[in-house]
């Protein structure tokens, strides 16, 4: 697929179509003398243009973002990029119980993969809201013969086997679309991957997952969450709510741009107004307004501050809805554009009444700083999904495989709508 690399240096790319900006991931996974590691070789951005709120509003401008940043990663690693693992996010994401139940087929009473995979596909055949793909279908743990919360039923005997699953679905309408758009930039797809699962993978460990943590994506339009304990999933959200709505209130509070006001959030912004002298003042002319304009700094925090709450109410009543509210021991963790916003941490350890880092991707090794970019967690964490299946007979990559088997019908759709 690559000319002559070998399947140890075939390029996995990850593509995060977000509501501001396009993001490529380029990794490969180098063999070591302990155990092969994950190294990402080239990355880049354009800026969005076609996409709101996670979902695809115009496939021409779309299909221009994504060939632009395809470029751009093509001329960092120096060969044409094939397929990618495509991440999809958006509020119209939906997550269903299910529960599948198969007789084990061995006479001998012996539970095999093959089981546990008739099992998982069982509980796919319950019926779909109207207008709704299955994304993914995720094993939460298994009953044997009546005996709950079997992690891995392989190997073990028993008559009848259930498990019981989260099934994460998204409208078709906007799978469609996003499937559309990246395969009119000649960019194969290998898999439509749930954005917050794939950041999750690349920022926390699988510790962190048993012991109980949230992982945040603060975006520019949506802010997505998924809920770890004991391993399993209890949430998933996607909350229409993100960074972009910090700098609409500075514009709007400061009477100025969009663009002087995203320029004041980066450089003057903060969510801690105690840490503000009272004093203290920014000239907007410094930062692109038309003519020299002073505005107090601790006003600027306060803005900033009451929306940050708001996002940080909206994350407490995901993790009340499911009795986590100041009870996950391993924290937040807090990625994405959004969460380089200064004091947010020290706000969310306050609001969510939790410990909270920053989370940047872990266990890997990069030849671009952009793997110290925030923004580029959900890209890489794209790249980690694609290097857990390429390996998938070791999955050295924290048991990714057997966790998360996901299911795309959409590719063979759109493949079978092309001339």
């Amino acid at each position: 697929m690559f000319g002559r690399r070998n399947a140890s240096e075939e390029l996995l790319v990850g593509l995060d179509i977000g509501s501001t900006a396009v993001r490529v991931a380029v990794g490969q996974i180098v063999a070591t003398s302990e155990k092969p590691e994950l190294h990402i070789v080239g990355a880049a951005e354009v800026a969005s243009e076609g996409v709101h709120k996670g979902v695809v509003t115009s496939i021409e401008e779309t299909v221009s973002s994504i060939s632009a940043c395809i470029d751009r990663a093509e001329r960092m690693v120096g060969t044409p990029l094939q397929r990618a693992w495509v991440g999809i996010s958006g509020s119209h994401i939906l997550v269903e119980q299910s529960k599948g139940v198969v007789a084990v087929s061995k006479s001998n009473g012996e539970i095999s993969e093959e089981d546990v995979e008739r099992a998982v596909e069982a509980a796919r055949t319950v019926a779909t809201p109207l207008n709704y793909e299955i994304l993914h279908v995720i094993p939460k743990n298994y009953t044997v013969d009546g005996q709950i919360g079997v992690k891995d039923p392989i190997g073990m005997t028993g008559v009848r086997l259930e498990v019981d699953t989260q099934m994460i679905q998204g409208l078709s309408t906007h799978v469609k679309n996003l499937t559309k758009a990246v395969y009119r930039t000649g960019l194969d797809i290998n898999d439509v991957v749930l954005s917050i699962l794939a950041t999750a993978s690349a920022v926390a460990t699988e510790r962190q997952k048993e012991l109980g943590v949230a992982v945040v994506n603060i975006g520019g339009a949506t802010t997505s969450l998924v809920v770890y304990e004991e391993g399993d999933i209890l949430d998933i959200a996607v909350l229409s709510i993100g960074s972009e709505h910090i700098t609409a209130d500075l514009a709007i509070g400061l009477r100025t741009s969009i663009e002087v006001a995203e320029r004041l959030k980066l450089y003057y912004g903060t969510s801690l107004v105690k840490t503000v002298a009272k004093d203290e003042r920014v000239d907007l002319g410094e930062l692109g307004a038309a003519e020299k304009e002073m505005v107090d700094r601790r006003y600027v925090a306060e803005i900033i501050s009451a929306r940050a709450e708001e996002i940080l109410e909206k994350i407490d009543k995901i993790f009340k809805k499911v009795g986590k509210s100041g009870r996950l021991p391993a924290g937040v963790i807090l990625t994405g554009g959004g969460a380089k916003l200064h004091g947010l941490v020290e706000t969310a350890k306050d609001s969510l009444r939790l410990p909270v880092t920053v989370g940047y991707p872990l266990n890997i090794t990069s030849s671009t700083d952009k793997v110290n970019d925030l923004a580029f967690s959900t890209a890489i964490g794209l790249v980690r999904w694609g290097a857990s299946y390429s390996q998938r007979e070791s999955h050295p990559f924290e048991g990714l495989v057997n966790r998360f088997k996901s299911v795309t019908k959409v590719k063979e759709w759109f493949k079978n709508q092309m001339p």
